[in-house]
């Protein structure tokens, strides 16, 4: 926070303020009371004090209702949202943090509460903040003033909240193994019942393939099946083949390719619960001579050449630094004429800012630390400087959209049991990131690809259909 934050606030013990990412050190804090006297306030209620600061920043109804601590409410009475500050202390969270890191924080913690469709209330939001879509928001200098000004009336001022449980801090070099690992058992040993709640009973962690409109008829588990079988086509696989799958996740992919496609799989992991839960399934599947499961750094994969290799939602957390390196160890393991299927998010083309992650992101402190998306471009730029040749790349954009919205529904409808078999703040952090990521997918700010190489054989040759029709073995 700037140096002049107003007095009442306290330096921290090295005589400077607070940044917006530390921790307060101190006793918590009864949310009702955060500084000692009384607010400037009186008996007037929240909401009148902060109405004036929301229609000086947005210059438009809202297209929520608030409701403060207090009971008093700002925006349409019927509306079919509601954003509920629970205490000050949500407040203090965004005062502290104005930027949607102080949101999740207040979220997640529980201070801010979302009643009705949280994709519906982010989409509201978003074109509310958009200048190109809505009125943008306009917080100049006497806005900022008067923001200052409420926080000490609504008795909101203090020192900076502790973050949720659930936000993380990784140590080590970025991208080095060991914090790798931590990254990865961050998100993924949430614990499997969590996750087959999320995802129901294919266990497939990336985007579905719909072939359909999702519908009662055609379900979820119909169009995991359906990308299953997209990236098995792209790959041309068939009996006796060897498939490397790298970040494998709960095996659904290799176990699929196993018994539909008679190849013999390898899926590689960093995290122990993923492994653990696959190798469970390959055994009750008794097809353990097919297929093997390891706890293992894509990196210290040792017994290539394989025929084919999948990286489906692995290579987000590689890191750009990391991604020539990513691309030449995969073509090493690839025999000639053999493929590579790399199943990735990206983000829009354009500067990409911090080139070590954007610290104030909600996804980095909470969900994928230390992921990194890049455009679409960049990924072929990779593989073709470490030989491959890109034949087909296939976006799956609103496919991910609609994953996504199923996912969401799912923890919804049980939301109590993941509450049960997580937390409240992780059942939250999650209906947050997914719910944010489809408005993600279907602004067009994100996008999911489809990349297929092949190390090509002696004189170039690639051993690969002449039409996309035979790629996708159709008629």
């Amino acid at each position: 926070m700037p140096s002049s934050y107003p007095t009442g606030a306290r330096p921290n013990d090295r005589g400077s303020w607070p940044q917006e990412d530390e921790v307060f050190q101190g006793e918590a804090l009864d949310p009702a009371t955060t500084v000692a006297r009384e607010p400037l306030g009186g008996a007037m209620k929240a909401a009148e004090i902060l109405r004036p600061l929301v229609d000086a920043a947005l210059g438009t109804d809202l297209p929520v209702r608030i409701v403060c601590w207090d009971g008093s409410s700002i925006g349409p009475a019927d509306a079919d949202v509601v954003v509920r500050f629970v205490s000050r202390r949500a407040l203090r969270r965004l005062v502290w943090a104005p930027n949607e890191l102080g949101f999740a924080r207040a979220y997640v913690s529980g201070d801010v509460q979302i009643e009705g469709d949280l994709l519906d209330t982010l989409t509201r939001l978003d074109a509310l903040a958009d200048p190109e879509r809505g009125p943008g928001v306009n917080i100049g200098p006497d806005t900022r003033a008067a923001v200052i000004k409420a926080v000490i009336r609504l008795g909101a001022l203090g020192p900076p909240p502790r973050p949720p449980a659930e936000e993380i801090r990784l140590s080590g070099r970025r991208h080095g193994r060991g914090r790798d690992a931590q990254a990865i058992s961050h998100h993924y040993d949430v614990g499997n019942d969590f996750y087959a709640l999320v995802l129901g009973p294919s266990m497939v962690y990336s985007c579905a393939y719909f072939e359909q409109a999702p519908s009662a008829a055609y379900t979820l588990e119909d169009a995991q099946r359906a990308k299953l079988d997209l990236v098995a086509r792209k790959l041309g696989l068939a009996p006796g083949m060897r498939l490397l799958d790298v970040g494998c996740g709960w095996g659904s992919f290799v176990i699929h390719a196993a018994r539909e496609y008679g190849v013999t799989a390898v899926g590689v992991t960093l995290s122990q619960e993923q492994a653990a839960s696959a190798r469970a399934t390959v055994a009750s599947l008794g097809i353990e001579d097919r297929v093997e499961i390891r706890v293992q750094d894509y990196r210290d994969v040792p017994d290539g050449p394989y025929d084919a290799i999948a990286s489906i939602g692995m290579a987000e957390h590689v890191g750009a630094s990391q991604l020539p390196e990513y691309a030449a160890h995969l073509h090493g393991l690839l025999a000639p004429g053999g493929r590579l299927l790399n199943h990735a998010i990206s983000r829009r083309p354009g500067p990409p800012g911090d080139p070590k992650g954007d610290k104030t992101s909600f996804i980095d402190r909470y969900v994928f630390p230390d992921g990194e998306l890049h455009p679409m471009s960049t990924m072929v730029d990779v593989l073709e400087s470490a030989g491959f040749e890109v034949r087909d790349v296939e976006s799956l954009r609103e496919h991910y959209a609609d994953t996504l919205r199923a996912w969401v529904a799912n923890l919804e409808r049980d939301w109590d049991e993941a509450v049960r078999l997580s937390s409240a703040g992780r059942a939250r952090v999650w209906r947050l990131y997914m719910a944010g990521s489809a408005l993600g997918f279907q602004s067009n700010r994100l996008g999911v690809n489809q990349v297929l190489a092949v190390r090509t054989g002696p004189g170039g040759t690639s051993g690969l259909p002449r039409t996309r029709a035979g790629l996708l073995g159709q008629p």
